[in-house]
């Protein structure tokens, strides 16, 4: 069962793994048409608040990513304060309710920081109180044959009728490069007018077209550009700050927290598209992302677990129940 579900990266790595999904929620109707087509299972289209106990079936298992923005290093960083902070809460009663044998809960690195720790802590506690033993770590996505720097706190409990508490997957010693992941791809189109997404037939490779516009003073701030050989930055949920293509020579300091493009570059800056993101976020070819604005293709990837991460996590899973 998964809640919070998007795009489905986090399923598609359980169903890689031999799961199968029996339940999907999320309240955000720009994914509902993505996740369907993909997965052929209708989404509960409600806020997990005001979802049942007698309304999920009895499952193995539940996963999840509770929106994780009241967390995030980069964001208001109000945790338990925020609306969103309180979906993990919200996360804990269905798990109280249904006792699954596993759950998994992703989010960002911020809800183990020093801030939030302490309620962190008292969330792991209430975890502890019904019945589950609980593993947390920080994981690089890097290390998972994932082709960018994505870190990501991942909460596995195992219900103490399983007798073991969860060890997380060993990292894998070869990397995948943007080379690896996205070099064979022919170059793709701009975003219509608006950054409207073109018709799919129009498309050489489903999704690959990119954002156009503006980049902000926040954007040029920082180098963008990662070469070939790299793996790339993290992809956020956010066509506006998505990394530049390797193609363009890294972006130019000129003063503390301003970069510029550099004009000799061989190649011009753009902003990678969205297949080439879903590539870097390990989606296979075959899914196809469905919006009428691009920044929701980019929105459904960057919020996405992996592919290849959750596929390691559902592995790893299995060996244990």
């Amino acid at each position: 069962m998964h809640l919070f579900s998007g795009a489905g990266g986090l399923d598609l790595g359980f169903l890689n793994q031999g799961y199968e999904f029996v339940f999907a929620n999320d309240n955000w109707k720009g994914c509902w048409e993505t996740f369907e087509k993909n997965h052929d299972i209708k989404i509960n289209r409600k806020s997990i608040e005001d979802i049942k106990p007698h309304e999920i079936p009895n499952v193995v298992g539940f996963v999840g990513g509770p929106p994780c923005q009241s967390w995030s290093l980069a964001g208001s960083m109000k945790g338990i304060e925020d609306p969103r902070g309180k979906m993990l809460y919200h996360y804990l009663r269905l798990i109280k309710a249904k006792k699954p044998l596993f759950f998994l809960a992703e989010n960002v690195p911020g809800l183990v920081c020093k801030t939030h720790f302490d309620e962190f802590n008292k969330f792991i506690n209430a975890l502890k109180d019904i019945g589950y033993n609980i593993s947390y770590q920080v994981l690089n996505a890097k290390h998972y044959g994932v082709p960018q720097d994505r870190k990501r706190v991942f909460i596995v409990g195992f219900n103490e009728k399983i007798e073991s508490k969860f060890t997380f997957p060993q990292q894998l010693k070869d990397k995948t490069t943007l080379k690896d992941a996205i070099g064979d791809l022919p170059e793709p189109i701009p975003a219509k007018e608006k950054n409207k997404a073109n018709f799919l037939k129009d498309l050489e490779v489903p999704n690959h077209e990119y954002m156009t516009g503006d980049f902000s003073s926040m954007y040029m701030s920082r180098n963008r550009v990662r070469g070939w050989n790299e793996q790339s930055f993290t992809i956020q949920a956010g066509g506006r700050h998505a990394p530049c293509h390797p193609q363009a020579n890294p972006m130019i300091k000129v003063e503390k927290d301003k970069r510029i493009f550099d004009l000799n570059s061989p190649k011009p800056y753009r902003r990678l598209s969205v297949r080439e993101c879903a590539r870097i976020q390990t989606f296979p070819d075959d899914f196809i992302f469905h919006y009428k604005n691009i920044a929701d293709g980019y929105k459904m990837i960057g919020n996405a677990v992996p592919v290849k991460l959750s596929e390691a996590i559902a592995k790893t899973i299995s060996k244990h129940i």
